[in-house]
């Protein structure tokens, strides 16, 4: 079973409304962070505009069970399939409380030259790292 990024999330108050509910639009602002770690942490990625990176073509999320304003969250980040030019991303919120997972999200990313504006398959140095991190759950 391949290895996760768990990323720690700060809850802003504006991210609930006035009964303490997170709203679900902030919840993809939480996958976003797993996300953006992952690049950092696995790809030595940042995102450039003058750069080759990934970026997501499709996104899906599943909401679980609410998220609250004293929720203490973590997003975990993994790699569920890696193809000739995409890979799919896959992720759980989970509340720490009691270790439940509150939304789940799946991602696909290609490999993309914002210079050249066009999309290229997956590097090789890229799939052997992201491999580290390949499981299904």
């Amino acid at each position: 079973m391949g290895k996760y990024i768990e990323s720690d999330i700060q809850i802003r108050f504006a991210d609930a409304d006035s009964l303490g509910h997170i709203n679900n639009v902030n919840l993809q602002h939480y996958f976003d962070v797993g996300k953006m770690e992952f690049y950092e942490k696995v790809l030595g990625k940042t995102i450039d505009p003058d750069a080759e990176s990934l970026i997501l073509v499709s996104i899906h999320t599943n909401y679980h069970r609410q998220s609250r304003l004293h929720s203490q969250l973590v997003v975990r980040t993994w790699v569920e399939k890696i193809g000739n030019s995409s890979v799919t991303i896959f992720q759980h919120l989970i509340d720490r409380a009691d270790g439940g997972i509150n939304a789940d999200c799946r991602s696909v990313a290609v490999g993309y030259d914002f210079l050249r504006q066009e999309s290229f398959p997956l590097k090789k140095e890229w799939r052997a790292k992201m491999e580290e991190y390949l499981r299904q759950e």
